[in-house]
């Protein structure tokens, strides 16, 4: 218990500045991309961000794993998280960093309790819509056939892919674009999925509840109906008179005596 008491300390305490690397490390993955004439000092920076942002989501999971009371046991619950912070090192691509902050950031964002799921699925929306856009531009942007060159076109066949509408009008043309399509469709299906859960739980949590009201204002009609009949009752017991009351037959008073 004390183990766990201080990896949910430690869960607490990073959670906000992890958001905030997260965020940083979005500006810093989007500059080079987005300004590629950028000085190569600019890169490097960037560069260097990026390993120090997924470096300090690794050292949270070494961390949180040493807090663990069961360590075998919370390496097999969290097998995202372990993915992310090993997917880096097979292959140091800008892209594996891509995933698996984004994998991080979710997960730690799902133990956040004062974090609601539409806040979520609305921050999971931008966070897939920004990074896949940014990420098949950097892929399409020089390839011989690419129709995606600029960061509009990009952001339009994002958007378009995630709400599996598919225009057609832009499409990836290289293997790693395509891998990128893939994993938008159905990230697109699941958030919809997700939306749309949320939405029919809400209507169904509204008519539960205007139902155990109904129930509630009926229950509370039939008491007040009981009470008005015992009321009654009462009455009409105490209006006979005690002899009444007592189950004896009214005896007249006596009159005065005779002479």
């Amino acid at each position: 218990m004390k183990e766990r008491t201080a990896q949910m300390r430690w869960e607490a305490r990073t959670q906000g500045p992890l958001l905030v690397l997260a965020v940083v490390f979005g500006l810093a993955y989007a500059v080079p991309i987005v300004l590629p004439d950028a000085p190569a000092g600019v890169h490097r920076s960037c560069l260097f961000v990026e390993w120090t942002v997924w470096g300090a989501f690794a050292v949270d999971y070494l961390v949180r794993l040493s807090l663990a009371p069961y360590r075998w046991l919370f390496v097999r619950k969290h097998p995202l998280d372990l993915l992310a912070v090993l997917l880096p090192l097979v292959q140091p691509l800008r892209l594996l960093r891509v995933v698996s902050t984004l994998l991080l950031v979710g997960r730690r964002a799902r133990m956040a309790p004062q974090i609601t799921l539409t806040t979520y699925v609305a921050g999971a929306v931008v966070g897939l819509m920004m990074f896949g856009s940014l990420a098949v531009l950097a892929v399409e942007r020089d390839a011989p056939e690419g129709n995606i060159r600029t960061l509009g076109d990009a952001v339009w066949w994002s958007f378009t892919t995630m709400t599996t509408v598919g225009y057609g009008d832009h499409a990836p043309t290289t293997g790693l674009g395509r891998v990128l399509a893939v994993g938008l469709m159905l990230s697109g299906i699941a958030l919809l999925g997700v939306v749309t859960a949320n939405i029919a739980a809400w209507f169904i949590s509204r008519f539960e509840r205007d139902d155990a009201e109904e129930r509630r204002q009926t229950a509370l009609l039939e008491a007040l109906t009981r009470e008005v009949g015992e009321l009654r009752a009462e009455v009409a017991r105490l209006s006979a008179g005690p002899a009444a009351t007592a189950g004896e037959p009214a005896v007249p008073p006596p009159g005065p005596p005779t002479p």
